[in-house]
């Protein structure tokens, strides 16, 4: 059986130009998880579970609605917001895994092909302290591009430094032997913030599992632990902190239509 789930190890960077500069860059790896495929993952491989304990696993109640409930349906249904007429093609996501039963996903993308291969949309689910999240629903209009290029505006309070008045712009390349995932932050004066996440594709077994862990055996609390160090050298360096407006709702989503080309 071709498995089409994967693993991407490579580096995660954030550029800020202003109001002063700072940066910051991590070696990281994550899951590209086919949603169809992870019951088959489960039996397949000792390192990984899903929706129960294990070295490295996946809980659906991590994502989406954070029911627990099966996420192909929760993601249809996004994509029948946005207009898209669902035909049973794949749906990846590009995440982190639980490691040692702890996780926390800044930002998670969804990729929705369909039937032909084509890429018909891109979710962009988006994770905050607060255990708020938002998901833009962003339509491709064009699933055969090497590039995607899309763009929306913020609606959820993610860093204390950063205001709402903001835009996403980003630039995507899929998951083929390598997934780049670029993010520009704007505001009206231009850029604020530049995120990237380039990684390179190995297959999912359990020796790929077992060397990344060895590698990275406290990945997710190393990402929490590095979003609160950053902030505080962000708050040493005199940024202004914007306050946090408490969410309509812990989890919601929306569609936009427009596409930028810009990045």
């Amino acid at each position: 059986m071709t498995i089409r789930s994967a693993i991407y190890r490579g580096t995660v960077g954030h550029e800020r130009v202003r109001p002063r500069h700072h940066r910051l860059r991590y070696e990281v790896f994550s899951l590209l998880l086919d949603l169809d495929e992870l019951p088959k993952l489960d039996r397949r491989l000792r390192l990984f579970g899903y929706n129960r304990r294990a070295v490295m696993s996946f809980n659906d109640r991590d994502h989406g609605p954070t029911d627990g409930q099966p996420l192909r349906p929760w993601v249809e249904a996004r994509l029948r917001d946005a207009g898209i007429a669902g035909d049973g093609g794949p749906i990846r996501l590009l995440c982190y895994p639980r490691v040692l039963g702890y996780v926390f996903n800044p930002l998670s993308v969804y990729f929705c092909y369909r039937r032909t291969g084509e890429l018909a949309a891109i979710l962009y689910e988006v994770c905050n302290t607060y255990s708020e999240r938002h998901t833009y629903v962003i339509p491709v209009s064009d699933g055969g591009r090497a590039v995607v290029r899309q763009s929306c505006g913020k609606s959820l309070y993610v860093s204390p430094f950063i205001g709402m008045d903001a835009e996403y712009h980003f630039r995507i390349v899929p998951p083929g032997d390598a997934v780049n995932v670029v993010i520009r932050q704007e505001d009206a004066e231009g850029l604020l913030l530049a995120a990237y996440f380039k990684g390179t594709r190995e297959p999912l077994s359990d020796g790929t599992l077992a060397r990344a862990f060895l590698r990275f055996p406290f990945l997710t609390v190393k990402i929490i632990a590095a979003i609160h160090w950053q902030a505080l050298l962000l708050w040493a360096k005199g940024f202004r902190v914007f306050s946090h407006t408490p969410a309509a709702a812990p989890v919601q989503s929306s569609v936009a239509e427009s596409q930028s080309h810009r990045v």
